[in-house]
Parts: structure tokens; C-alpha cells; sequence
């Protein structure tokens, strides 16, 4: 490069440094504030606007749920509603769905004997395919036929933005982008379509971040597991209410490691500058009901549902197959799990969790039903009418201490997406070293959380 050159480079860099003296996003603010300037200027030579209501309800509700004081607690609070709708409100109708979809297959069984088919049949197709389809409808389809309509409600409201508005600040911070506390929402109900609303973020630095972190929320199908699990810690006491704060503690713990992971990979895979967020809130409105439930049932509850459907039967049948297959007077299943029995106990768990675990990579929401019947070695999935069966199961007959517990939920909240995400994902990227990447890094933190939990309890 000759003189010349170096000179008129050396007049460029002070140019840019002029403009934006404190950093990138002074010059995107700059250049934000201008075009909006001009915009203003704009509007208020051609539209006529009818005068001013006295009160303007948009700012005053905005002075609290965008304040740097109230914010926050407001999100934490309109969330935690939500659960405890969700959790509370699901239990009643799971139970009516559950009854009925047994009640069919108790049917299916009388049809086998009537029809003298061989007792695989029986046991392969009713208690192997259609009992984990049976099961994963009845658990799955109340929780989301409330927390959808919840959901929608608040992005209809217009409030989603907001939420965006406030966590913008800790993403930057995280070298990420603000929209990613969008792609979270959605992952609450399912991580592969948190997946593909990360199409939002227009950087793909930023993007391909907000992919890798999404399974750190837990999706609708981890729900029923972390439902369950923190109604065992405080069983005995007011449960819908401890239940809803455990659970709320976890995703504000998802959350916590969702920024400290986006600001590793922004320090190392994917180093970068974070891309400006101009984000126009909109008015708040009236929400429309008959939208609500029609874009909350068809566009996501019957979506999520029939992927879980989907992959539930096939994992039925292999989990089915796994538990009845004998090898010297011991499942396949028990076999696997007590070759992973050392590896578990490290992390806090047992080799029959972490081969749950491995076999509900297709569905999370099966990981009970398949540890379930592991333990009770039935040689097809169960179900236990009531949480304290659950309690004398786990803790009574197979030693679980509230290490186990906390083990387990930590490992469902924190562990590989499912295999249907994992797709997403490779569809998304076009790339299978991303897709790996996003098994491994969740996969790590879960052992590393698990296996300092474990350890720890175990100093005292």
C-alpha cells in the first residue's frame, strides 16, 4: 500500500471516529434518530390527527412496564401468572383426557383378545405405540391449549415488544440482539419453532446465536417434567403455589444461562459487534378473542401437537421393544442402564434417568412414562394416578433424595434439544456443525450444572 493510500486511510478512520466516538451504536442510534426525525417532520406536514384523548393510557402503562424500575418485575409477574394458569389449570382436563384415551385402549386390548392376535400385537402396538401417543395428548395437549391462548394474548396486547424493549439492554450486553427475547417466547412452547422465528433477527451473527440458545428455555413438552419433579419437593405444602415458584426459578435460570452462553459465543465461535435494535413499540389494543384462540389452536397448539404425535409413536415402539427384549433374564434397558449407572451417579442421577433421558430425544415429554416404566419393569409405559404414587415410586422403592430431584430438573431444563428441533435447526443453518453444536453446548452445561449440584450436596 503506497503513502498516499495510508494517508487517505488514516483521514477515513478519523472520520468514523468522529461520528461514532463511544462505539457502533452510537452510529446506529445516529442513524436511527435521523431517519425517524425526518419521518416526524414528514407526517406532520400531510396527516391530521384528531386531538389528543386528556389521558393517554399507551404512556402511562408504558411508564410502568418499560420503566427500569418496574419492568422487570412486571414481566416477572405477567409470567408468573401464566404459569400458575397453566400448571393449575391443566391438571383437571389432563385427567379427563387421560381417562378416555385409556378407556381406548383397555378397547383396543379386548379387540386383540377378541380377534386371538398373538400377545406382541397387543403389546407392541396398544401398550407400546398407542399408549405413548395416549400419553403425550393427554399431558401435552392441556398445558398448551392454555399457555398458547396466554401467550398470543400478550403478544395481541401488543406487551411482547415491550418484554423485548426491556431485556434488549442484558442481550446487548451478551453481544447478542434484543429480538432474541422474541425467538424465547416461543421456544416456551417449542424450541423448533423458537427455532425458526430467529428468521426475525436480520444479522446471522446474531441469528445463529439466538438458535444455539434456544433450547435453554424449556419447551411445552419439558413442562409436565418439571411440573411433576417440583411438586415432589414441596409435596405436602400449598403445591400449585410452590410448584409455580420452582418453576419460574428454572426459567429465570434458563434465561440466566441463555445471556452468559450467547456472551460466550460472542466472545469466541462467533465474535462480532451487536447489530442495532430500533424497535417501534405499538399501540396498546384491545386483544380479539376470536383471533386469539383461532391463531393459538390451529397455528400453534395442533402444530406442536402432531410433531409430538409423530415422534412419540415411532419412540413408543423402540422403548416398547427395548423393555421386553431379554438378554441373560435382564432387558436391553436395564443392561443400558447400568452400564450408564456410573457415569449418572456422578451427575446426581441414576443410570435409568439418563437412559430416559436418551430414549425421549425424540419427545421430552415422554422421559416420565419411560422412567416410569423402567422402574417398575411393566415392559410398557404407565401411568400413576396421582403425585403421591409418584412419590412412594421414586422416592420410597428407588432411594430419591431432593438431589435426585433437583438433578433431574436441572438435566431436562438444561440437556439437548430434541431430535425435532435438532432439524429445525440443520434446516435453518444448512449446516451440521451448527446442528452439533447445539447438542453439545446445552449437553455440557446440563453435566456440568448436574455434576456441581451433586457434588456439593455431598460436601455436606
Amino acid at each position: 500500500m503506497n503513502s498516499p493510500s495510508l494517508s487517505h486511510l488514516g483521514e477515513l478512520l478519523k472520520e468514523v471516529d468522529r461520528v461514532r466516538p463511544a462505539g457502533a451504536s452510537n452510529l446506529n442510534d445516529t442513524i436511527v434518530s435521523s431517519i425517524y426525525g425526518r419521518a416526524e417532520q414528514i407526517a406532520g406536514l400531510v396527516v391530521k390527527r384528531k386531538a389528543k384523548p386528556r389521558i393517554d393510557w399507551d404512556k402511562k402503562l408504558d411508564d410502568v412496564l418499560t420503566s427500569r424500575a418496574f419492568g422487570f418485575p412486571a414481566m416477572l409477574l405477567l409470567l408468573a401468572v401464566v404459569f400458575w394458569i397453566t400448571v393449575a389449570g391443566a391438571n383437571y382436563p389432563s385427567e379427563v383426557l387421560a381417562t378416555a384415551l385409556f378407556w381406548g385402549q383397555e378397547k383396543l386390548t379386548a379387540l386383540c383378545n377378541w380377534l386371538h392376535a398373538p400377545a406382541w400385537v397387543n403389546g407392541f402396538f396398544v401398550e407400546g405405540v398407542y399408549r405413548s401417543v395416549a400419553w403425550v395428548v393427554s399431558v401435552m395437549l392441556p398445558p398448551m391449549a392454555i399457555f398458547f391462548p396466554c401467550f398470543t394474548l400478550l403478544e395481541d396486547m401488543g406487551y411482547l415488544p415491550r418484554a423485548a424493549f426491556n431485556l434488549d439492554r442484558l442481550f446487548k450486553k451478551a453481544g447478542a440482539h434484543g429480538k432474541q427475547c422474541l425467538t424465547m417466547c416461543m421456544g416456551f412452547g417449542c424450541n423448533a419453532a423458537g427455532v425458526v422465528s430467529c428468521r426475525i433477527i436480520e444479522s446471522p451473527r446474531e441469528r445463529l446465536i439466538a438458535m444455539l440458545t434456544n433450547s435453554f428455555v424449556p419447551c411445552n413438552g419439558r413442562f409436565p417434567t418439571l411440573i411433576a419433579l417440583a411438586g415432589l419437593l414441596v409435596m405436602g405444602t400449598a403445591t400449585s403455589f410452590g410448584a409455580t415458584l420452582i418453576v419460574l426459578g428454572l426459567i429465570l435460570l434458563g434465561i440466566g444461562i441463555t445471556l452468559a452462553a450467547s456472551w460466550g459465543l460472542s466472545k469466541t465461535l462467533l465474535k462480532g459487534i451487536p447489530s442495532g435494535f430500533a424497535l417501534e413499540l405499538p399501540p396498546y389494543r384491545r386483544p380479539q378473542a376470536g383471533r386469539i384462540i383461532v391463531r393459538s389452536i390451529f397455528d400453534r397448539t395442533l402444530f406442536v401437537l402432531g410433531r409430538a404425535v409423530s415422534v412419540a409413536a415411532p419412540a413408543g415402539a423402540v422403548t416398547w421393544l427395548l423393555a421386553n427384549i431379554h438378554v441373560g433374564g435382564l432387558s436391553i434397558l436395564a443392561h443400558c442402564a447400568g452400564r450408564l449407572d456410573p457415569f449418572a451417579g456422578l451427575l446426581g442421577l441414576d443410570g435409568f434417568i439418563l437412559m430416559a433421558f436418551i430414549l425421549a430425544l425424540p419427545a421430552n415429554e415422554i422421559v416420565l412414562p419411560i422412567l416410569i416404566m423402567s422402574y417398575l419393569a411393566t415392559g410398557s409405559m404407565v401411568e400413576l394416578d396421582s403425585l403421591e404414587a409418584l412419590h412412594r415410586l421414586f422416592v420410597v422403592e428407588h432411594g430419591w433424595t431432593w438431589v435426585t430431584v433437583v438433578c433431574t430438573m436441572l438435566f431436562s431444563l438444561l440437556h439437548y434439544p430434541c431430535s425435532t428441533t435438532l432439524w429445525t435447526m440443520w434446516k435453518e443453518s444448512g449446516s451440521l456443525k451448527w446442528t452439533a453444536v447445539a447438542a453439545v453446548i446445552p449437553l455440557s452445561v446440563a453435566c456440568i450444572a448436574c455434576a456441581a449440584v451433586a457434588q456439593v450436596s455431598r460436601l455436606f
